[in-house]
């Protein structure tokens, strides 16, 4: 199994690593348990620790990737060699998208192509904000003489596999199987139009994803006592000297929430666990500080994961 598992039964309050069962005494999985694979943590930072936001929820035998960060086929290959199946990459057939900014977006042709090259025949299902749609045929068209000698050159490759079946969807459920339910919910990501949240509700368990966002009530009516919450944040205490200007403030205010705001928001939406992700904590704090920022309101665990961890509610 891999490396790393938080389990709800271990109630851990403050996570600034990855926690080892074999160190920390959280049990493992049971078989067929729903988990959490924090594929990237990162942000547009080009830090090789955290790759570009991205995880999985592996229910059922399935894997449903949430946004398309740098590195996201190979992150699924690394927890594949830790145990999950379900990331193997010929596998990875289904993705949502929270929003279309780069960072969230970048390893679409990867997640695209790179399982088609390993075998996957069919097409890539997408799901995502308006102009999903268009940025998969954009992609296709780009990598149209890859495509073209892939399969009518000496690698013979299926002619499906590399299709994609892309949705632009609104709020709403917006997908539905034996394993999971998907409800897309509207938040505010500063100037985008558009910029989604998901809450999965796989085997009794409830998961919410608020992508990033600023602080939104939609997100507390998501989760609503979910079993996690899954959010972004920055530590609104200590921010970089170079961008400590009101510019950077505004900014900050209308795309993405504080770590305060985020223990106010939890302590409302009183999930069971907050997961912390896409976060910045500014030189001059840590992970550390922006755990406890959010304990300033919200009592219950906090987790602050690293990439490949892995969560199970």
């Amino acid at each position: 199994m891999s490396r790393s598992i938080v389990a709800t039964n271990f109630l851990v309050c403050i996570c600034l690593i990855a926690i080892s069962p074999a160190r920390a005494g959280a049990q493992a999985p049971a078989p067929g348990a729903v988990l959490i694979v924090m594929l990237g943590t990162g942000t547009p930072q080009p830090n090789p620790d955290r790759q570009g936001p991205s995880l999985a929820i592996v229910a059922g035998g399935r894997a449903y990737i949430v946004d398309a960060g740098a590195g996201v086929v190979r992150r699924a290959s690394a927890a594949l060699l830790e145990g999950i199946a379900e990331l193997r990459p010929d596998r990875l057939g289904i993705a949502f998208l929270t929003h279309l900014h780069s960072d969230h977006t970048i390893g679409l042709p990867d997640l695209i192509l790179t399982p088609w090259v390993l075998g996957r025949s069919r097409a890539l299902a997408l799901y995502g904000p308006a102009g999903t749609s268009a940025m998969a045929a954009n992609l296709l068209r780009a990598y149209a003489q890859d495509i073209d000698v892939r399969i009518h050159g000496l690698e013979h490759a299926n002619p499906t596999g590399y299709r994609v079946a892309a949705h632009d969807i609104e709020p709403g459920l917006v997908y539905q199987d034996a394993n999971v339910k998907v409800i897309a919910f509207a938040v505010q990501h500063g100037s985008w139009k558009e910029a989604l949240g998901y809450r999965f509700e796989a085997r009794g368990k409830t998961i919410v994803i608020s992508g990033d966002t600023r602080p939104s009530d939609n997100v507390i009516k998501a989760c609503n006592g979910c079993d996690v919450l899954i959010h972004e944040a920055y530590s609104g205490q200590t921010p970089p000297v170079p961008l400590d200007t009101t510019r950077w403030r505004a900014y900050l205010a209308a795309f993405h929430t504080s770590a305060e705001q985020l223990g106010e928001l939890a302590q409302r939406a009183r999930p069971k666990m907050v997961v912390l992700t896409h976060t910045m904590p500014f030189a001059g704090s840590s992970g550390a500080q922006l755990v406890a920022e959010v304990k300033q309101h919200y009592t219950g665990p906090v987790i602050w994961p690293r990439d490949l961890d892995v969560i199970a509610p």
